[in-house]
């Protein structure tokens, strides 16, 4: 069997024609195909010692970005900002400067910790910002509330919010607990309209035992209009020292527990305003 570089046998003929055609302008790739040398090693041995053409020879396009880098290094700037002005690589940064010396920190730690904190600010007042824009035209959105929209709102309030009646336990009573403020607000709304009386309805303050709690209880008695002393009595939770408590604070009220006297009738109302709200929208995903 002939051996695999058999017809590289006339090897000065071949490297007379390699450098004729280097001479003339061809590329490495051209002068391969054209002789049909797949074998570079054979390539590099024929076209020892002869110059690629001038046309091939690509310029250092980052010559100019490696010399502006180190002119800013050397003004002190940082991989970042070098990066954001010359829109390169921080890795072909690090290689074109680190023979530099380190240019000395423009702030202290003190000093960096503070534009930290300023950066930080900024941002959460911005976001804060934002989130009041979106809040404020969602509030816009929904207009003018209509009986029939504050009717429907409380119906769903309170089946997520309210307590019910179980199979196991057949509890039929009107029994709200919220801690927020706006939710008690809606659903003592809805009560009046729905005709309940005021004179019907008991207030009692659910909150931790650690709490202000005679603060906790001007603060629900005020909301709802009545003395602190109409209040039934405050249930306290007891401390945990395991846990780790967040509702703390001046702006910690507990709950408020809303009850309906005399509410059986009632409760079976709201349960049925419940399913036909519900029974309307499984209508809807059909």
């Amino acid at each position: 069997m002939a051996h695999p570089q058999s017809k590289y046998a006339d090897f000065d003929g071949l490297r007379d024609q390699a450098v004729a055609l280097r001479q003339a302008g061809l590329s490495r790739r051209q002068i391969r195909d054209r002789l049909h040398v797949d074998n570079n090693d054979i390539l590099n041995r024929l076209l020892e010692g002869e110059p690629p053409p001038d046309w091939t020879k690509r310029p250092n396009a980052k010559d100019d970005l490696r010399d502006r880098a180190r002119e800013l290094r050397l003004q002190g700037w940082t991989y970042d900002r070098i990066q954001v002005e010359l829109g390169c690589s921080k890795s072909s940064i690090s290689l074109w400067v680190r023979d530099l010396p380190k240019p000395e920190p423009r702030y202290t730690p003190e000093e960096h910790q503070a534009l930290m904190q300023a950066g930080l600010a900024h941002l959460r007042n911005s976001q804060d910002e934002e989130r009041k824009r979106v809040k404020d035209r969602a509030a816009q959105e929904i207009g003018e509330l209509s009986d029939r929209d504050l009717f429907m709102a409380g119906s769903a309030l309170y089946w997520a919010e309210g307590q019910k009646s179980k199979p196991y336990q057949r509890r039929e009573v009107v029994a709200f607990v919220n801690s927020d403020p706006s939710v008690i607000e809606v659903f003592l709304a809805w009560l009046d309209l729905l005709g309940v009386s005021r004179e019907r309805l008991g207030f009692r303050v659910m909150i931790h035992e650690s709490a202000d709690v005679p603060a906790a209880e001007r603060y629900w008695a005020d909301l709802v209009g009545v003395d602190t002393s109409a209040l039934q009595r405050t249930t306290l939770k007891k401390h945990n020292p395991k846990t780790v408590r967040k509702n703390t604070g001046d702006s910690y009220h507990g709950c408020l527990v809303v009850r309906v006297r005399q509410g059986a009738e009632l409760y079976r109302r709201i349960e049925g305003w419940w399913y036909g709200i519900a029974a309307g929208a499984a209508a809807r995903l059909r």
